[in-house]
């Protein structure tokens, strides 16, 4: 039995070819800037995942050959069977009726947690624990945890992301079902994931595993479509398949969903977190861009307005050249105002200085004007000073912010 889901080893070269193109990127656009930011994640990394295992560590039990001997010898023997050769260490925890295990790593130690109220429901059927170490240890031989650093780019892709996290669990599935002994065990472990410690006796698989067909709805495949884990109903239908010798044909997805899943990262919180994550993020990029927005067009606009001024400057300085004075108006320099935008309310020349001031006809500058001062340089040339006391000068170009 081939113990990769069929469509793990395409995802993971997708992911990893993203993933480079992204990180070459990244060091490219910021001359390799991005680095420091990489050791700064390594570090909050190692800081969150120090404090996972040190919890781990506090308050879970460690199975040993003398701390649990029993479920000791069935990991070694799983790891055997595996492949696995370094075992990893392991916990029992009492996560308060939660039924579920995880595999993490850190600092190139491996660990698997085993919660208790899952080894406790299947006391009767031990076997049925080699499906929940094997699932586990199937993380840690496809070695899972050692890429997702390198991955990490490409995990938040919509769609991609979610479904190579899928592909993984249907991976360990796989590995679970090689740990057991009996066919049967597999289905079993996850019944137990299904309807707990007492009633998974009495859950009828056939019956669960149908419920499969019942996936296909809008809400049902959108949901499955961003989030991390396949339906438990198709894992115990996979698992039955596995146990009669053939792949089972997983009813389709609604196409629909595919087009809403599109717009929602994976982001590891679920479909509806993950949605609501992507709302307030655009809530918060709105609230960022919008006004971001508005400069640029104002920027625009007054770029426009400077540029109606400047045409009025070069009037009055070829008046000045002609005359030795500063025109009364505007007309008397023969200046006639082309502003087919309409970003200019009015526009005047000081008689005494020669002095333009152009105003805008933005209503939240209405009254401001943009002033165009002349001066005299030591070669008796007209020199230009642009700025304003009423405008900021973000919104001014470059040269017109004195």
């Amino acid at each position: 039995m081939e113990l990769v889901y069929k469509n793990e080893k395409a995802l993971f070269g997708i992911m990893l070819a993203v993933s480079l193109v992204v990180w070459a990127g990244l060091l490219a656009a910021t001359m390799g800037m991005a680095l420091v930011y990489v050791l700064l994640f390594f570090i909050t990394y190692c800081f969150a995942q120090s404090a996972l295992v040190s919890w781990l560590k506090g308050t879970g039990v460690r199975i040993t050959a003398e701390q649990f001997p029993d479920l000791r010898e069935r990991i070694d023997a799983c790891c055997r069977r595996l492949g696995l050769e370094q075992a990893p260490e392991a916990y029992l925890l009492q996560m308060g009726g939660s039924l579920n295990a995880f595999a993490t790593r850190f600092l190139g130690n491996d660990f698997i947690v085993l919660y208790s109220d899952v080894v406790d429901a299947l006391e009767d059927r031990p076997d049925a624990i080699n499906f929940y170490i094997g699932h586990e240890i199937g993380h840690l031989k496809r070695q899972h945890l050692r890429w997702s650093a390198l991955l990490a780019p490409a995990s938040i892709v919509p769609l991609l992301g979610a479904a190579y996290a899928r592909a993984r669990e249907y991976t360990c599935d796989r590995h679970g079902f090689h740990a057991c002994d009996d066919l049967d065990s597999a289905q079993a472990g996850l019944s137990a994931l299904a309807a707990g410690g007492k009633r998974w006796r009495q859950l009828s698989t056939a019956g669960y595993a149908a419920q499969a067909q019942q996936s296909s709805g809008f809400w049902m495949s959108f949901h499955e479509l961003v989030g991390d884990y396949p339906w438990l109903v198709k894992r115990m239908a996979v698992v039955r398949g596995l146990a009669a010798g053939s792949e089972v044909e997983q009813p389709g997805r609604h196409g629909l969903a595919y087009l809403l899943a599109l717009c929602v990262p994976r982001l590891g919180v679920g479909g509806a977190g993950s949605l609501l994550a992507v709302l307030a993020l655009v809530g918060v990029l709105a609230a960022v861009a919008v006004p971001a927005y508005q400069d640029y067009v104002t920027r625009a606009r007054m770029a426009q307005v400077v540029g109606v001024g400047q045409d009025a400057t070069a009037a009055v300085e070829r008046y000045f050249y002609a005359h030795g004075s500063a025109p009364g108006t505007l007309e008397q320099a023969g200046y006639a105002m082309a502003d087919p935008n309409h970003v200019v309310q009015n526009i005047t020349v000081d008689a005494a200085n020669g002095a333009v001031h152009v105003f805008p006809a933005d209503l939240n500058y209405r009254g401001k004007a943009i002033a165009f001062t002349p001066s005299l340089d030591e070669n008796k040339r007209v020199a230009w000073r642009c700025g304003s006391d009423g405008i900021p000068a973000r919104l001014l170009p470059a040269d017109c912010r004195e």
